[in-house]
């Protein structure tokens, strides 16, 4: 049987302000980052199984 989910805590105050400047400044990733990533997927992905 599942444990109940627990309630999501609400942001305030100095909290609130830092995640909403964080959301409003998304930067993007570098090239080299996105070839880090994309490899490392890749290597997962040729040993995962997957049924489908």
């Amino acid at each position: 049987m599942a444990r109940p989910i627990k309630e999501t805590p609400i942001l305030e105050g100095k909290d609130a302000t830092q995640f909403l400047h964080n959301m409003q400044n998304v930067q993007k990733s570098s090239k080299s980052e996105m070839e880090k990533i994309q490899k490392s997927y890749q290597s997962f992905k040729s040993i995962a199984k997957f049924e489908c």
